[in-house]
């Protein structure tokens, strides 16, 4: 599709938002842009953009659709959208800003998706192929948008995005040269309407795959089966609980990358300092994409081992009295509460709660009794959790994050660990989960 001349909405007036209208207006469209926000707050970015001859704002509903030629929806804009809908019934196309900047990107993409782990993962291959000697662009969910990337010189050798599945709800050929699927569990139904409509997105991702793409699945996860089978890619497979040949495996001390041809790489385990065994499956993952991109064995052990992870994902915080303190505000699902649970060998006191995304809580009941000396639910959702629990472990309710963590500590006895896990959006108290974060580490210094 030639843009020139063309009118194109563009939904959301956020970071990418903005930059997805920049962009096509540099490519010589009138663009209308809508957000249910009112002008003012859409920010400085926009004010930017706000003279241009070729920019103009439009009303919050499907008059603004009058003459539009193709919808831009920024990435937090649901499907059931009354203007996406109404473009639906009209059959005006609509494309996501991943879709965009893929059309006009050409350097080789690596995509990163999964519900967990998909930030640690993007980040540690970016370092791992900086290390090597690469030219490289880490962006997309995470940092910078890849249509501002689209408009830069490109002088990079790879290209490396966390992919939501918000972002492939709109995907027509976006084709990563590389791409994995971490894991699929359940979250962001209300934005997808049903878990299998989110599965079929997340799996989108290998879609436009040819033999010469590399695609990455996690053996473990059910929800992944058939889709190895239905690949046009070369497929590679993780496990951290058996051996894979061929594949990368856990076995012993060592992740072990059996290729095809019958060869072998050991890298030791001993190189991962994260904690969890979903770690090592991201490490794993990382290791085939770094391998695929021509980044030598010993570069990447060198890089593993130096990297510490991220914030706000199982992150240590402090300790008080002997009491340690750590926060997985990250943690905004019921798996990954499971994941962080798994990592500890000794019960935690979980403080679980926030705002609900219609998280399954009855997946936690078979662990709390071995997980956990007590659980405080806290937030918009410490009601609705609680009876899901089962009674499987000592339970209260706080209102607030502060009041939660205060009563751990007064629970917790010297050698406990407190967990912020919470399971929920943040959206209750916190505009997102690195502020709420980084407000229960505040909390925690001012015990």
């Amino acid at each position: 599709m030639k843009f020139t001349g063309k009118k194109i909405i563009v939904v959301g007036m956020g970071k990418t938002g903005v930059a997805t209208a920049a962009f096509l207006g540099g490519l010589g469209a009138t663009v209308v842009v809508v957000d249910e926000k009112p002008q003012r707050q859409w920010g400085e970015a926009f004010e930017q953009l706000a003279f241009q001859s070729w920019l103009t704002v439009g009303s919050y509903d499907v008059t603004a659709l009058d003459g539009v030629d193709l919808v831009v929806p920024s990435p937090g804009i649901p499907p059931y959208n009354d203007i996406l809908a109404a473009a639906q019934k009209r059959n005006i196309p609509i494309i996501s800003e991943i879709e965009l900047a893929y059309r006009f990107i050409k350097v080789p993409i690596i995509a990163v998706t999964g519900t967990n782990g998909k930030t640690t993962t993007t980040t540690l291959l970016g370092k791992i192929l900086a290390h090597a000697g690469k030219k490289v662009f880490v962006g997309g969910n995470i940092g910078n948008p890849l249509i501002e990337y689209a408009a830069s010189p490109q002088a990079d050798d790879f290209v490396v995005a966390e992919i939501s599945s918000f972002q492939l709800q709109w995907i027509k050929r976006f084709r990563p040269h590389a791409a994995m699927l971490l894991n699929i569990t359940c979250d962001h139904v209300n934005y997808h309407g049903s878990f299998e409509e989110y599965r079929r997105v997340k799996a989108s991702i290998f879609e436009h795959q040819q033999e010469s793409d590399l695609a990455i699945l996690n053996a473990e996860d059910e929800t992944q089966e058939g889709l190895a089978a239905s690949s046009r890619g070369q497929v590679v497979r993780f496990s951290s609980r058996r051996s894979l040949r061929p594949g990368i495996s856990l076995q012993n001390d060592a992740i072990v990358y059996s290729k095809p041809d019958g060869t072998e790489e050991r890298y030791p385990l001993s190189m991962i300092s994260l904690p969890g065994l979903h770690n090592v499956e991201n490490v794993m993952a990382a290791v085939v994409t770094a391998r695929f991109c021509g980044c030598s064995s010993e570069s990447i052990i060198e890089t593993v081992s130096l990297f510490r992870g991220l914030p706000h994902r199982i992150e240590f915080t402090g300790e008080k009295n002997s009491v340690k303190f750590y926060d997985d505000s990250k943690g905004t699902n019921v798996d990954a509460v499971v994941r962080a649970l798994q990592t500890f060998s000794t019960p935690v006191i979980l403080l679980l709660g926030g705002r609900d995304k219609d998280g399954n809580f009855d997946a936690l009941q078979s662990l709390l009794p071995s997980k956990t000396k007590q659980v405080v639910l806290f937030g918009e959702a410490r009601d609705s959790i609680l009876p899901q629990l089962g009674n499987m472990a000592p339970t209260s309710k706080e209102p607030t994050l502060q009041a939660a963590v205060e009563h751990a500590y007064r629970d917790a006895l010297p050698g406990d660990i407190v967990l912020l896990s919470p399971g929920c959006a943040s959206f209750d108290e916190f505009a997102n989960y690195k502020e709420r974060g980084n407000y229960f580490k505040e909390v925690v210094r001012n015990l």
